[in-house]
């Protein structure tokens, strides 16, 4: 695929990872639609394990806030990383940024909680290092809907595509002739949970 396709939001299979940000279990409570957005990231998480996108988790302060939601099977994820800053590019994941696919990643698709923190944080560090990231707005959350919808137009105004799991997934697969669509097709079966976004896409 060349860069001029990824450029127009293409995701190449090979190059691509996914980054999936501190869905913890200290935060169920508090988030907005966090039940849906945990249904919406768990089909993300399959679909790496399926199609061998890799995969890196971080988790903030889970001394206090907890480890990753039982919910999530984390087990082929490249890495599981600890951190108190915002963003996920702790200097182990930034390691890793060299090496993922190959060392050719060219494209990261993002989801996670907050949206207008830790999401966001991460959203401008990759794109500042030359990727091309996918923001899954049905996958991330914020304890307000405000705080979230915001930080999407923030992200799409620094260069990130604001995209769907379904969205994101078709794009990998690319033909129904891919080796894994069988696998992959009880995902898309059932439309992903409502997360709020629909009644405000006029004004994302």
């Amino acid at each position: 695929m060349s860069r001029s396709l990824i450029k127009f939001g293409h995701l190449p299979e090979t190059r691509t990872a996914f980054f999936l940000c501190d869905i913890q279990e200290k935060f169920r409570p508090a988030l907005t639609h966090f039940e849906q957005i945990l249904d919406t990231s768990k089909k993300l998480v399959q679909a790496s394990k399926i199609l061998k996108v890799p995969l890196i988790v971080t988790e903030q302060n889970p001394k206090g806030l907890g480890k990753t939601v039982s919910e999530l099977d984390i087990s082929h994820a490249h890495g599981v990383y600890s951190k108190t800053k915002f963003s996920m590019v702790v200097p182990e994941v930034a390691s890793e940024l060299a090496t993922l696919c190959g060392g050719k990643l060219e494209c990261v698709v993002l989801f996670g909680i907050e949206a207008h923190v830790c999401v966001e944080h991460t959203a401008a560090e990759l794109c500042s290092r030359g990727l091309q990231v996918h923001v899954c707005a049905d996958a991330c959350t914020s304890r307000s809907q405000e705080d979230r919808l915001l930080a999407f137009e923030r992200m799409r105004q620094f260069g990130c595509f604001i995209t769907t799991s379904e969205a994101v997934i078709f794009q990998l697969l690319g033909d129904k002739e891919h080796p894994c669509f069988a696998d992959i097709r009880p995902l898309i079966k059932t439309i992903s949970p409502y997360t709020g976004l629909a009644a405000n896409v006029s004004k994302m």
